[in-house]
């Protein structure tokens, strides 16, 4: 396998979402990326985004996954089935991108939101990392937060559903 590392997977996806192509699918010696803008294609991009992102993630940053885990180990979220069908009156917020869920803004910390919380359309609800990057990712929807459906320093994948909120007039 190529010497691909995780810097070099971020500044992939970096100059991918700055970019207006639609699609990427890159191969060099064994280590494959496909990273897309079409929401349909959310199971090939992150199946081949998740794999790619951990062998680089292992290869490169083999403790950062434990550390990240508060030593309880590692959990992928390709390894737990994510439930697809949720009741009609739910807005689903997805992870806009693949990495870490952060439900506080810093360890010890509050978290942003806990369930039965009224929030807006622009409440930061939570934050996604990958390689030192943040992403805050905001309800999109005013209403309360009835379930969260992630862990709080779990890998997620792009478009896993992570808050159920009910929305409200």
């Amino acid at each position: 396998m190529t010497d691909i590392n995780a810097q070099d997977i971020e500044a992939i996806v970096t100059r991918f979402d700055e970019s207006t192509w639609d699609e990427l699918h890159v191969v060099i010696d064994g280590f494959e990326i496909y990273l897309s803008k079409n929401p349909s294609d959310r199971l090939q991009a992150s199946s081949a985004v998740s794999r790619a992102t951990e062998a680089a993630t292992l290869q490169a940053l083999p403790t950062a996954v434990s550390a990240n885990a508060g030593g309880a180990g590692s959990s992928s979220a390709a390894s737990q089935p994510v439930a697809t069908d949720f009741p009609e009156q739910f807005v689903v917020v997805r992870a806009p991108n693949l990495g870490t869920f952060y439900r506080s803004p810093k360890p010890g910390a509050p978290p942003y939101v806990s369930v039965g919380q009224p929030v807006d359309p622009d409440t930061e609800i939570c934050l996604i990392e990958v390689m030192k990057l943040f992403t805050s990712v905001s309800a999109g929807v005013r209403g309360t937060v009835r379930r969260i459906l992630a862990e709080d320093s779990q890998l997620v994948e792009f478009d896993q559903p992570l808050f159920l909120v009910e929305p409200r007039a």
